[in-house]
């Protein structure tokens, strides 16, 4: 059901109310490591007996968003999503700093996806599941590709609102039983592969956070779609990787995160339902 005007116009305020929210998922994709940062650096000097040195307060919504370079605070008119990056030329207003583009980018996509399941399952509980679904996602793929983090503080809440989702029934498409059981064989999964691989190895081939991440998929969309999503995730990831070896795009230690991979077999599977997925990788 819509919320009485047209579908389309009902889709087009949601896609604005995603790129509003896709403004404050900047903040979140910068700020959530660097608060996590200093987190275990004051458990670890307390473990020493030790005190940090005062900092200014740190958060998703203290200090205001400011220039790195400058330090100049971002006014309200300097951060309507997509418009002021285009009237600011992408740059700082005070020193002309290059913001860069991931900024907009972020919004749009966020906008998109908002719009998308608008458009889809109109103004309804599982339409808005699936906007905050997709807003926890994209934060998820680019703190891991940033940083090789997945924070439990994202990983978890999205794990147990699949479980929840599913048991209010409002996902007719997958039921309490599918998305427990794609819970525990997500996890589980993937947990099996990391010791394996360590056995054989003796390296770390992943984090507990992949688990997790696959966990919280396997949560919303059931254990039928985990294989075409896990196929998914390492094709494209080994290409990525093989890419970036080759033109020297490893990061230190040549680690690739998968989470970002993951991701993007969540957000297929959303789109275009997990059976295209096989059909994405030809089988």
């Amino acid at each position: 059901m819509g919320i009485g005007l047209a579908p389309g116009f009902d889709a087009l305020l949601a896609g604005i109310l995603g790129l509003l929210i896709g403004s404050f998922l900047n903040v979140v994709i910068y700020r959530l490591p660097k608060m996590m940062e200093r987190q275990w650096a004051e458990e670890c000097a307390e473990l020493a007996g030790t005190s940090l040195e005062p900092i200014e307060k740190f958060n998703l919504l203290v200090p205001r968003s400011r220039c790195s370079r400058c330090g100049h605070v971002i006014r309200w008119y300097e951060n309507i999503p997509v418009v002021s990056y285009l009237f600011l030329r992408g740059q700082c207003s005070a020193c002309g700093t290059p913001y860069g583009l991931r900024y907009p980018m972020v919004e749009v996509v966020s906008g998109a996806l908002f719009f998308f399941c608008v458009w889809r399952w109109g103004w309804s509980p599982i339409a808005l599941a699936w906007c905050g679904f997709s807003a926890a996602l994209l934060v998820l793929a680019l703190i891991d590709w940033d940083t090789t983090l997945l924070p439990d503080d994202l990983t978890m809440p999205l794990l147990w609102v699949g479980l929840i989702v599913a048991a209010l029934g409002w996902n007719p498409a997958v039921n309490l039983y599918t998305a427990l059981w794609g819970a525990v064989a997500g996890y589980l999964s993937l947990w099996g592969v990391y010791w394996a691989f360590k056995l054989v190895t003796g390296k770390e081939g992943m984090g507990y956070g992949d688990f997790k991440l696959f966990a919280a998929l396997g949560a919303w969309f059931g254990w039928p779609a985990l294989v075409p999503m896990i196929l998914m995730a390492s094709v494209i990831g080994a290409v990525i990787g093989i890419v970036m070896k080759f033109s020297s795009g490893l990061r230190e230690g040549g680690y690739v995160p998968f989470g970002p991979f993951l991701a993007g077999a969540g957000f297929t599977a959303l789109v275009f339902g997990p059976q295209s997925i096989l059909q994405f990788v030809g089988l």
